[in-house]
């Protein structure tokens, strides 16, 4: 057996604190200080790490405060953009509500309306998409007999049922079966079309319908179906719907004189008509509206070149030159040439345009009186603006008859008795009426005139008369 007595050596303990080598001796009470002290050194390691996470989440914080505050501002700001933007549409729904609104009152100065820009009222041409919904008139036979006819009264009727009436004349006369239209393109071309004639005065939509009558009733008195071909029959017909869309009330004088945008854009050459084209195919690009959608391409080509001649051709700035043209081929007139047929139909639109003194006085005469407000309308734009009057636009200084007289004499007559050249059919129904027109209008300014040299007198009588028995009068004492 070994000895009692121990031989057990304390031995020497090396630590590795932070990769340096440390002796720990083999004092208990050395060994508990160094325990001591790295148990500190961890415990300081562990509250730095604790704080950098506690720092790194208040950072997360803060930073979800400042872009939540962000995003707060962001909607803020859309928000009021987007009230800017329901407030400026509302503005100019309420413009326009009161520019119509003194429109058809005929007072007061209103932005000109003439500016008319394809981008600001692209909306105007949309078309509805569904199935247009305007009532479906069942036409009486008297109603259709009175179509065909010049002494047709087209104020007895509202849009809807003038609307019902062109769908008619279009399906009458074979050009739905012709272009191979889809009925329901009609109807939304025709709504489209009401839709973008203005609240003028003359310049209206039922003024549209009332030269489309009236080139209808000439289809049909002139036998025009018998003599040109149904290709010709739609031309004419479109173009009479067509001719003055979007016409802003002012006239091309106007136009050139304030050097608009429509007058800039087309060089001053027949600003209005040119603008009328535009927008017709303006409405026809829209397929929803093309009613010409099942013609060859080739073949619509010729019928736009012609639709856009004949509106063309309805600037009055023109009438002596496409008259002269007329007259010179009237009295060998060839339906086989196409240049005489060409001529033709410029001249039955102009016809149509200015037709309103063929038909019964009491229809006739308040378009007289829509006409002359329109031209006093711009006639105080005129003068407001200081740019130059017409004469015979001029509130001061035209009479409905003065107004009436020279343009029955010197313009219509001249060219409806040309037309009755090739159409004698046309001298009762149509020439006639208009001499009585120019007989009507005659007496009345006899009368007014009368009437101007008769107020001097009535006016200075009393006076005179006065004087007279103060010179009777014995002298007072």
């Amino acid at each position: 057996m070994g000895s009692s007595s121990s031989s057990y050596a304390p031995k020497t303990i090396y630590l590795d604190v932070d990769g340096k080598v440390q002796k720990v001796g083999p004092n208990p009470e050395e060994m508990l200080v160094f325990m001591s002290a790295e148990k500190e050194d961890m415990f300081q390691n562990v509250l730095s790490q604790v704080a950098e996470q506690f720092s790194r989440a208040f950072r997360i914080n803060e930073l979800k405060t400042e872009v939540t505050n962000r995003l707060a501002m962001l909607e803020k700001r859309v928000e009021l953009e987007g009230l800017k933007v329901v407030e400026i549409e509302k503005c100019k729904n309420d413009l326009k509500k009161l520019r119509d609104e003194m429109t058809s009152r005929g007072g007061g100065r209103v932005n000109c309306p003439c500016k008319y820009n394809f981008s600001d009222d692209g909306k105007k041409v949309t078309p509805r998409r569904d199935v247009p919904n305007y009532p479906k008139y069942t036409l009486s036979q008297e109603t259709v007999e009175a179509l065909k006819k010049p002494t047709f009264d087209v104020w007895h009727w509202e849009h809807n049922e003038m609307l019902s009436c062109l769908e008619y004349m279009y399906h009458d006369l074979g050009l739905v079966k012709e272009f191979n239209m889809n009925p329901i393109t009609l109807k939304r071309w025709l709504l489209a079309i009401q839709e973008n004639y203005r609240n003028n005065p003359f310049h209206n939509f039922r003024h549209c319908f009332c030269v489309s009558q009236m080139m209808y009733g000439m289809i049909h008195l002139c036998n025009l179906q018998e003599k040109l071909t149904l290709t010709d029959m739609g031309i004419l017909m479109t173009a009479a719907v067509c001719h003055d869309l979007d016409h802003p009330g002012y006239n091309n004088t106007y136009q050139i004189n304030a050097r608009t945008e429509l007058a800039v854009r087309y060089n001053d050459i027949s600003p209005l008509e040119n603008h009328h084209c535009a927008v017709a195919f303006q409405i026809l690009s829209l397929p929803e509206c093309n009613i010409f959608a099942n013609v060859d391409p080739e073949a619509f080509k010729q019928i736009r070149q012609a639709i856009i001649t004949l509106i063309l051709a309805t600037d009055m700035a023109r009438h002596g030159e496409i008259l002269d043209s007329f007259k010179q081929k009237v009295d060998n007139f060839d339906f086989t040439n196409e240049e005489h047929v060409t001529c033709l139909k410029m001249v039955l639109i102009k016809c149509c345009d200015i037709s309103n003194e063929v038909r019964p006085t009491e229809v006739a005469e308040p378009w007289v009186d829509c006409l002359l407000e329109e031209y006093f309308m711009q006639s105080d734009r005129e003068k407001s603006e200081g740019l130059p009057v017409a004469p015979f636009m001029d509130r001061d200084k035209v009479t409905k008859p003065t107004a009436q007289i020279g343009f029955i004499k010197f313009v219509l007559i001249p060219m409806f008795e040309t037309v009755m050249k090739l159409f004698p059919q046309i001298e009762e129904i149509m020439v006639q009426p208009l001499r009585d027109s120019r007989d009507h209008y005659e007496e009345l300014k006899q009368i007014d005139d009368a009437m101007t040299e008769v107020e001097p007198i009535l006016f200075y009588r009393p006076i005179r008369q006065a004087l007279f028995k103060q010179t009777l009068s014995p002298p007072m004492q």
